[in-house]
């Protein structure tokens, strides 16, 4: 029974909270992507309870709705003419999408968008740096660092010092690049202002106090002003604000000159007008605002006790986003220089580590309850990371991508806070603000300094991890920004979790079309180098040369054979035709490797259902072919088969249909594993 499109539309439009709950509307090939004004208006469960519908996820801010190939573009059209629903293309809708929220989330997402593509220099960065500080920290291993204990340490100390700091040393570089391929300039002026903030003619930002006491600090004569000139090393505001600025200002003279004027004048004059801007109004102004969040902590710690102290580890983890805690250290070394006449030491030092810590901690949540094999590799580097005393991959590769864990992380590092400002622990030197800073703490505050680490962690990480196995917090993981390919693998991942609670339909007895398993290029049997496939030896059918994804499901069906290498399967269609898919040539040989199957034999399956995930690049690395046939086991059952697909092809186009015949003998349900065992 063909699915009643219009009864589909209507109920969908029903399930998702009305036509006025949706800001926008696209499809893909086989899913509706809606742009929703409020998630909360949702009803999943009947949405899941559909027979006609495959399952839902968040992704990209949009809820996609899996309907399938072939209905989904009728059912759309259905919500348009009589639901009344904005119809957009794709690209548009991710931009309603991305537009969506408050000024603080398009805010958040701002920063993610320009930091996630320099997360591998600063996940390299900071994990050298905690090598670094393991190989020079002293008292970690007894009283001498081990560059002091083994003098041949020092030159690798160093040289791994050199090269972990350079991307924080030179962040305005990378900043101003990524910042201005996210606003729309020209990349490499961005980079160029990025190098202007930290060139060697100003006083590094890391020895401003030392080159204030000694009165060394040049100053430039600006329309009147007296400008400092004070570079702007570690610091992302000032920066992406200058971005902003430059980008705005080179596309504005983009529209105003043309050729060859345009070509000469207008990266002169964007450089020109920022540069000045930068140093004589955004960068004083941000440093200024540097100097009284720093002012005000102090005074708020020294005033409030604890709920100073609260106040701080709440904010501590927002202030490194703004790169403003650069100036820290000009509270900080007044402090630990009191020591001498007495003083307790600085407070400053004790809540960064908690903060810092907890900010690892719920990236290492997200590490354990994540599917997606970016955010994976983003939570176990950046966390690990952080615990060490390096936030900035952990924060902005993960906690604010997905918001609710950087909120879980302040939270733990406020309560962290107002503990080491009521239990009065000191630090007596800078250092690394996380697990090995304790080389930094007042020697008899070091036991209540470790325990508070360990205190601030389990709590960060308890509290994450609960919230991450919520709905709520499922949803938001499934929901992060999602390339295409990640896409799919939510589309699949939904697929699998939908079938366990719905039988195949029932208009599937009658379907026999054959779609494409594997995103690639459609080819006919002929053209494949194996014989026993390109004979028929095996059966009819065609075959895929694949370019991306995992291999799924072509009907809906069930499992007859699975091999545990997961390089071949045989499927029994609800039809009754019955397929073998090959994933390569000879991949047998592999033994497994490459590949990782997600079902096996007895299994239920809907189509477009994950079969096997395979790394394709490293199966053709190692020397096999990775062209699969797809071919029908039990031929002589029916009259042959008609291709309908060729060329680019993606998951879920149809590929060829089977074409009904009266059965002529032969044991079907054999056929399949006798097919397999001449085939591997």
């Amino acid at each position: 029974m063909a699915m009643d499109h219009a009864r589909v539309a209507k109920d969908v439009l029903t399930y998702v909270g009305g036509a006025d709950n949706i800001n926008a509307a696209a499809h893909c090939a086989t899913r509706l992507r809606l742009v929703l004004a409020d998630l909360d208006k949702v009803d999943q469960k009947a949405l899941d309870k559909d027979p006609d519908l495959k399952g839902t996820f968040l992704a990209g801010g949009m809820f996609q709705i899996i309907v399938g190939p072939g209905d989904v573009d009728h059912v759309f059209a259905e919500m348009i003419s009589t639901g009344g629903v904005k119809e957009v293309s794709k690209d548009e809708a991710k931009q309603v999408a991305a537009k969506s929220g408050n000024p603080v989330s398009r805010f958040i997402k701002v920063i993610a968008d320009i930091f996630v593509p320099i997360l591998p220099a600063l996940i390299a960065g900071g994990l050298m740096m905690a090598i670094n500080n393991v190989l020079t920290a002293e008292g970690l291993f007894g009283d001498q660092a081990l560059v002091a204990r083994w003098a041949w340490l020092t030159d690798y100390a160093n040289l791994i010092n050199l090269i972990s700091s350079a991307a924080f040393a030179f962040l305005p570089v990378l900043v101003g690049f990524s910042a201005a391929k996210r606003f729309g300039g020209n990349v490499y002026l961005g980079a160029a202002m990025g190098a202007a903030m930290v060139s060697t003619e100003l006083t590094n930002a890391y020895t401003i106090e030392q080159a204030r006491a000694e009165g060394t600090i040049e100053v430039w004569h600006l329309f009147g002003l007296s400008v400092d000139k004070i570079g702007y090393q570690a610091m992302v505001i000032p920066v992406i604000c200058v971005a902003w600025i430059m980008s705005a200002i080179e596309k504005r003279l983009h529209k105003k000159l043309s050729g060859t004027t345009d070509f000469l004048l207008t990266p002169l004059i964007t450089l020109l007008l920022t540069g000045f801007l930068t140093f004589v109004v955004v960068g004083p102004i941000t440093r200024e605002l540097s100097n009284w969040i720093t002012e005000g902590l102090a005074w708020t710690y020294n005033t409030l006790g604890p709920v100073g102290g609260a106040l701080f580890g709440l904010v501590y983890s927002p202030i490194v986003v703004t790169g403003l805690h650069q100036s820290f250290p000009a509270v900080e070394l007044p402090l630990i220089d009191q020591m001498r006449n007495g003083g307790p030491g600085s407070f400053i030092f004790p809540i960064a580590s908690m903060a810092n810590v907890a900010q690892g901690a719920v990236a290492l949540a997200i590490f354990f309850n994540t599917r997606d094999a970016k955010m994976k590799a983003l939570a176990g580097a950046g966390g690990a990371s952080a615990v060490f005393g390096i936030t900035e991959p952990a924060i902005f590769g993960v906690n604010l991508r997905l918001r609710w864990p950087f909120f879980i992380g302040m939270g733990a590092a406020s309560i962290g806070g107002a503990l080491v400002a009521l239990l009065d622990v000191h630090s007596q030197a800078l250092g690394a603000a996380g697990l090995v800073g304790f080389v930094s703490i007042v020697p008899e505050d070091i036991p209540t300094y470790l325990i508070l680490e360990l205190l601030t962690f389990l709590l960060a990480f308890s509290a994450c991890f609960a919230y991450a196995r919520s709905a709520k917090g499922r949803a938001s993981l499934a929901g992060g920004e999602a390339d295409d390919d990640d896409e799919a693998a939510l589309e699949a991942e939904a697929m699998v979790e939908h079938a366990e609670a719905v039988e195949l339909p029932a208009e599937a007895a009658r379907d026999f079309t054959i779609t494409s398993p594997i995103q690639g290029r459609a080819i006919a049997l002929s053209e494949v180098e194996d014989q026993t496939f390109s004979s028929g030896m095996l059966g009819p059918g065609m075959a895929v040369v694949p370019s991306e994804g995992p291999v799924v499901s072509p009907v809906d069906g069930e499992v007859l054979v699975a091999f545990p290498t997961g390089h071949a399967y045989g499927l029994r269609a609800a039809s009754g035709v019955e397929l073998l898919i090959h994933v390569g040539m000879d991949t047998v040989e592999l033994d497994g490797k490459h590949f990782s199957p997600k079902v096996k034999a007895g299994d239920k399956v809907l189509r477009g259902m994950p079969l096997v995930e395979v790394d394709w690049a490293a199966v053709g690395a190692a020397g096999y072919q990775t062209v699969t046939p797809i071919v029908v086991s039990n031929a002589a059952a029916y009259e042959g088969v008609e291709e309908r697909g060729s060329g680019t092809i993606h998951r879920g186009d149809a590929l060829y249909a089977v074409v009904p015949g009266s059965p002529q003998g032969g044991d079907g349900d054999q056929a399949p594993a006798e097919a397999q065992d001449s085939a591997v």
